[in-house]
């Protein structure tokens, strides 16, 4: 990071195993990923379901890190939390300072997503969904919506991680959503100043 940045932006990426978040920070990012990714034993098939998600080799541990600049002085940081419920207890130190998040779904197994949903409604983080493209049958918003029980107002839109773009166009949706959630805010408070006093 150049010395004169001084804004560090952080975004979180979340969601269930396997749904793509190594991938999107990987994709995305302008240098070398750092990820904690281990290869997956045969001892570790008894702890983690690999039963739907072909070709899986290995798994992240920890967290994956990478960077975007953005202009001269803010700088972007991206992680990828783990998506394993053993590795759930990390996601609290993730969140910490963070901007905002992207819950990643596989809409195969939508179930795997409400964990990441709630953390991030309990937190009060600002966060939008994005449908990864695996190549199967695509669904409807509506339906998507409601399998989530998402709120009307939390961004909805299709990508494919695997591509720089389309995790560009990720990032800036989450990035749009945040600054029409608090330019709200002010407002709010501009026309109601003592609720807040």
């Amino acid at each position: 990071m150049g010395a004169t940045a001084d804004n560090g932006l952080k975004i979180v990426v979340v969601g269930g195993f396997g749904v793509g978040k190594t991938t999107m920070v990987r994709s995305v990012s302008e240098i070398r990923p750092l990820n904690t990714e281990e290869t997956m034993t045969r001892a570790g098939e008894t702890v983690d379901d690999i039963s739907e998600i072909r070709g899986k080799t290995a798994t992240t541990v920890a967290f994956d890190f990478g960077r975007i600049t953005l202009d001269e002085r803010n700088v972007l940081y991206l992680f990828g939390a783990p998506g394993q419920e053993r590795f759930w207890f990390l996601w609290d130190r993730l969140f910490s300072g963070t901007l905002g998040a992207v819950v990643l779904v596989d809409t195969r197994r939508i179930d795997d997503s409400w964990y990441a949903i709630d953390r991030l409604e309990r937190h009060g983080t600002p966060f939008i969904v994005a449908c990864n493209d695996f190549g199967g049958a695509r669904h409807a918003h509506s339906d998507v919506r409601e399998a989530l029980d998402l709120d009307p107002r939390v961004p909805l839109i299709d990508c494919d991680a695997r591509t720089r773009e389309s995790s560009k166009q990720v990032l800036i949706t989450l990035v749009q959503h945040i600054q029409s959630r608090y330019a709200g805010q002010r407002a709010h408070a501009a026309a109601s100043p003592r609720e807040f006093v």
